[in-house]
């Protein structure tokens, strides 16, 4: 591995305090797990590095096109080679990836976290380990990691509501929702976003529900629902695979005519949002950008080109309605 541990390895408890090595890493001490989150050398362009991906799961459509982004833009830096794992939306078997990256002696960790507790110690065990930790979409506590790249979450969740509050609903009426997974970040950021977005609009949440960004599960919580509140307008999930299994369970009842539907992603994918929204299922989506290609960016300042990061990179998005969702599509597949 081009990582040499070397330095590290002789120095002792005492000295160990604030020492930074080489160059390629924010070199603040992180205060998790009480190590001194030494900078990881860097080796130049003759270097090779091998990096460790760890994904939450690959079910939902957004987070296999992130493996693939990322997968994609390494493939265009001859030093990387980069290892996936798929958590499969288990916490302890993320935790067992990331320790056996770390067993590899892996020499850069990106983690796109399950949930943001059950993560934080075992990403601040690697960043302390003097690893670059790059954690991508969904967040964990603290701040032991040298970058967290992802959109805005409440910003994202905001404009939906105030997309629902002045196109959909601008007399007022009541709304679904269909949440994400409960522990994850961004499940409660989109919530409490489309909260300010509703605010003092006489629009009212009648219910909401855990999908955990699945689309069966979005489908089945939104027949459920559907039976319990008859009178719902709007349904708002966190992503739009579960818009989509809410629009499947209201066109079984016969009743998809009488709501709109909003979700979150966007994928230029054929099964994607944009599709979804130009062929008239969903009123809307935004944009939520995988982060795949600024995560092999990141990794490449630090590793080859010896560059400090931001701590924090919040990537773009956009709302997608009818009126631009086949331009977007088209520019995205250009």
């Amino acid at each position: 591995m081009a990582r040499r541990r070397a330095v590290a390895a002789v120095l002792t408890a005492a000295t160990a305090l604030s020492l930074s090595v080489a160059c390629g890493t924010t070199s603040e001490n992180s205060g998790q797990g009480g190590g001194d989150a030494q900078k990881s050398e860097c080796g130049g362009p003759d270097g090779k590095y091998t990096i460790g991906m760890s994904q939450a799961n690959v079910a939902e459509p957004y987070r296999q096109r992130m493996d693939d982004d990322i997968k994609a833009a390494a493939e265009k830096v001859p030093q990387f080679s980069v290892e996936f794992a798929d958590a499969q939306q288990d916490n302890a078997k993320q935790v067992s990836d990331v320790e056996n990256f770390l067993t590899k002696q892996i020499d850069l960790l990106i983690i796109s976290p399950n949930e943001a507790t059950p993560l934080t110690a075992v990403v601040a065990k690697a960043y302390n380990k003097g690893i670059p930790v790059i954690v991508l979409d969904r967040k964990v506590d603290g701040d032991a990691y040298t970058t967290w790249i992802g959109a805005d979450n409440v910003e994202i969740g905001r404009t939906a509501g105030e997309y629902v509050a002045e196109q959909l609903l601008p007399n007022g009426g009541k709304i679904g929702e269909i949440r994400g997974l409960a522990g994850s970040t961004p499940a409660k950021e989109r919530g409490d976003g489309f909260r300010e977005g509703i605010k003092g609009k006489n629009i009212e949440i009648v219910q909401s529900v855990d999908g955990d960004w699945l689309r069966e599960k979005g489908q089945s919580q939104a027949d459920a629902l559907f039976k319990a509140h008859p009178d719902i307008q709007v349904l708002y999930a966190h992503n739009d695979p579960m818009a989509e299994g809410a629009y499947l369970a209201a066109k079984a009842a016969g009743i998809e005519k009488n709501l709109k539907f909003i979700g979150i992603d966007g994928l230029p994918i054929p099964s994607g949002g944009l599709k979804a929204v130009e062929q008239g299922r969903l009123s809307a989506t935004l944009i939520y950008p995988t982060g795949g290609k600024e995560a092999i960016d990141a990794a490449k300042k630090l590793l080859v080109d010896c560059q400090d990061v931001p701590k924090e990179q919040t990537l773009e998005t956009q709302l997608i309605t009818a009126d631009n969702a086949a331009t977007v599509y088209n520019e995205a597949n250009s």
